[in-house]
């Protein structure tokens, strides 16, 4: 019974994933795989980064990885002109083609901080870095947050930074770069489900 139930389940999950992407084709559904192949790493990342599991540096280095290569120039290719509309349904807003070169930027950002961060992964030391990880973390939160009140992610510098910058920053740093970054791009250019 308990082995049926299970099956049963398991059976269910990907018409859950269907039903989630609602009646999209083509690019629409390749984005929308990749955003979920993104925050199914995300989740790996953040559950490490707040403690609730165990830091492991090969995990965070694989879940970075395969953020940097689904961002940049690769996830910029899943959002051509005229994929917003006769591909079913999409959480993408008309403002990406409207801010491209912003849009753009989000992209690449993302892969430069998530490369970074699949470097640092081995540098890391999650017990000697524990305290300073949250004072870190707040800190650049209200960076981000600052640069967001401010309209772009250009005025504070974010683009300018070199990649050997990006390179010496602790793992800790560099996940609320890729996290805020992530956060940063929704909230201008997702659509949220009700």
């Amino acid at each position: 019974m308990v082995t049926f139930i299970g099956g049963a389940l398991l059976s269910l999950a990907p018409l859950q994933f269907a039903v989630a992407h609602g009646n999209a084709t083509g690019v629409v559904k390749e984005r929308m795989d990749t955003m979920d192949d993104m925050k199914a790493s995300m989740k790996t990342l953040a559950a490490i980064f707040s403690g609730e599991r165990e830091y492991n540096a090969q995990q965070v280095k694989d879940a970075a990885d395969t953020i940097a290569q689904l961002s940049g120039e690769s996830l910029l290719k899943l959002f051509p002109k005229g994929s917003l509309k006769g591909l079913g349904h999409t959480e993408a807003k008309p403002e990406i083609w409207q801010e491209w070169p912003r849009f753009s930027g989000y992209a690449m950002d993302l892969q430069r901080f998530s490369e970074a961060l699949a470097q640092a992964a081995s540098k890391y030391e999650a017990g000697s870095q524990q305290a300073p990880a949250t004072t870190m973390m707040s800190g650049s939160s209200s960076m981000m947050s600052g640069h967001k009140m401010m309209g772009g992610h250009k005025m504070m510098g974010m683009q300018q930074m070199s990649q050997e910058h990006l390179n010496n920053m602790p793992a800790d740093h560099l996940f609320t770069m890729v996290k805020e970054s992530c956060s940063n791009c929704h909230t201008r250019y997702r659509t949220e489900e009700d």
